[in-house]
């Protein structure tokens, strides 16, 4: 295979700058059916050798009138492949300087052919062809490399793409492993959970026959008694045998063998009607949100369970939070094509309800212990353990499963799946509250309180009062009000809410509105810290009755007309209780 790069790559250039030597030689290649043109200096000819050409006729006399550098760097510069043949004519003459010149120019130029003159015409047109067939075999050795070079990156591109299969097989294998591992984890988790339970369902069941007798004759002998001090011991360890049922029960519903009442929920009416019970649980350092989805389907349980396991996971959630934080209540549905269902629960439709919090999370180390029974990583008195064993036990019971998902220092969420059950349940009508309506003051009153139900009763006991009333859930949202202009004669805030309380909310006002008198409601018994920073003056404690609630406004009003602004130490934070 031969590659020319086009006509000038077998062209024969000719230097003989001296007579007509030049044209004559060029005419005579011509003549022979070879391409030849003559040039006229050796910069000319660096430039025809560089647009191309097979060989080159140069008389030894054009070296004498220009400088050889001026083909020695395009020499130098040539690839390996190439070894570019001269043919250099030369005189008769040989001196030491000719001899010496005509060295270095063998040396510089390296493929140097010399012919001496007088030469033939066919010597001379014979040494041409057989330079440039020369030429044309480092043509072909240069196209053997570069098909080499060619088929290495080929071959380079194809170990690449191969090794791309391999790394991606390899993946999914990690990947499939990954996905067994965790599957059997799983079952040997189930399966644990499953030899305990039926280790602990026995000594449960056994344990509850002793508890009936205990029981039962502890009640006869109570009724036989007159002794008062009799009665008393009698009573107390009634008491304590009571507590011992109600841990056998725990550990009955974890074993899963405790009688349930299965039947169609609606969740979100359930967790709904809670709301006392949760806000009462959580103190006042816990938000409480509730995400409730739209269209819920009924779920197939036992109603009573369903709202201790979402009681109990609360209280672990509020124990997981000391220092206050946000709890969350969510439903939603999970249809049978949910990818994310878990690995245990079959192909069909369930109902979620799940409980996070933001509390301290769970190291990786104790998940697979969690929902074995007296398991627990709070202090000594603090817990039995068996929260999550019941919660277990009653979503497996119903046909469900539970998911935990935790991230150390940002919360931990636990799920319940319960089965989607068939029609649905009508949540109980809302009674209504009727306010009575006094005379109007013309003064209005920003409520501020994280509790819907504490702030329902306070906007009507104002109202009542003839006040006009704003409400606003929480310090933020009050701080928002005042940012859009609102105007409002006092405020009237509790002290325990989460994000800001009280009295950060109170020094945020301050600097929007320094002369808008405040009041500050609290559950707690005032502080020597309180006091100093609001005054005693300006505190509202919890519960208090419409003359407490009328007499503290009036005071804070009519001391902020005879004042030009109400200094910080009015303000009175009020911790809900």
């Amino acid at each position: 295979m031969t590659r020319t790069d086009g006509p000038d790559s077998e062209r024969i250039l000719v230097l003989a700058p001296i007579g007509r030597d030049g044209p004559a030689a060029a005419a005579l290649l011509r003549e022979s059916g070879l391409a030849a043109e003559a040039c006229a200096s050796l910069t000319e000819l660096r430039h025809g050798l560089e647009l191309g050409s097979g060989s080159a006729l140069i008389a030894e006399e054009a070296f004498y009138q220009d400088r050889l550098d001026v083909l020695v760097d395009w020499v130098a510069a040539h690839p390996a492949w190439s070894d570019y043949p001269f043919i250099v004519l030369t005189s008769g003459r040989d001196t030491s300087p000719v001899h010496a010149r005509r060295v270095r120019l063998l040396e510089a130029l390296r493929n140097v052919s010399l012919l001496e003159r007088p030469v033939e015409a066919v010597m001379l047109v014979s040494a041409v062809q057989a330079a440039l067939r020369a030429r044309r075999r480092q043509y072909e050795t240069r196209d053997l490399l570069l098909e080499r070079v060619h088929a290495a990156a080929r071959l380079e591109a194809l170990v690449a793409e191969r090794t791309r299969d391999l790394e991606e097989a390899n993946r999914r294998l990690r990947t499939e492993i990954g996905q067994r591992e965790q599957v059997e984890a799983t079952l040997r988790q189930a399966q644990k959970i499953e030899a305990i339970g039926q280790l602990t369902g026995g000594i449960a069941h056994d344990f509850n026959n002793l508890l009936t007798a205990v029981l039962g004759n502890l009640e006869l002998a109570i009724l036989q008694v007159t002794n008062e001090t009799a009665r008393r011991l009698l009573s107390t360890a009634e008491r304590a045998a009571r507590r011992g049922a109600e841990l056998t029960r725990q550990l009955l519903a974890f074993a899963r063998k405790q009688h349930l009442k299965i039947e169609v929920v609606d969740l979100n009416t359930l967790v709904s009607n809670m709301g006392d019970l949760l806000f009462r649980s959580m103190g006042g350092t816990v938000r409480i949100e509730t995400v409730l989805q739209k269209d819920l389907w009924p779920a197939m349980v036992d109603a009573s369970q369903i709202e201790l396991v979402i009681l109990n996971l609360a209280v672990n959630g509020r124990d997981a939070m000391p220092e206050g934080g946000r709890l969350t209540i969510a439903t939603a549905n999970m249809d049978a094509h949910d990818t994310t269902r878990p690995t245990e629960l079959s192909a069909a439709d369930y109902v979620a309800v799940s409980v996070s919090d933001t509390g301290t999370g769970i190291a990786p180390e104790l998940l697979s212990k969690v929902f074995d029974p007296f398991f627990t990583t709070k202090d000594i008195g603090k817990g039995t353990g068996l929260g999550l064993s019941q919660v277990y036990g009653v979503a497996r019971q119903s046909g469900g499963t539970v998911r935990i998902d935790t991230q150390l220092g940002r919360g931990t969420k636990v799920t319940v799946y319960l089965p989607r059950g068939v029609g649905a349940t009508t949540a109980p009508p809302e009674k209504a509250i009727s306010v009575v309506q006094a005379n109007r003051r013309h003064q209005t009153i920003l409520v501020v309180d994280d509790d819907a139900d504490v702030r329902t009763v306070t906007v009507s006991s104002l109202e009542s009062l003839g006040y006009a009333v704003s409400v606003a859930e929480s310090g933020r949202a009050a701080l928002e009000l005042l940012e859009r202009g609102a105007r409002f004669d006092l405020m009237l805030i509790d002290y325990a809410m989460p994000d800001l309380n009280g009295v950060a909310t109170l020094r945020r006002v301050r600097a929007k509105r320094a002369s808008l008198p405040v009041v500050i409601m609290t559950g707690y018994a005032a502080t020597a810290a309180i006091e100093e920073a609001v005054g005693r003056a300006g505190i509202l404690q919890k519960p208090f009755k419409l003359e407490e609630l009328a007499a503290k406004i009036d005071g804070a009003l009519r001391s902020a007309r005879s004042a030009e602004a109400i200094p910080s130490s009015n303000v009175v934070p009020i911790q809900s209780g």
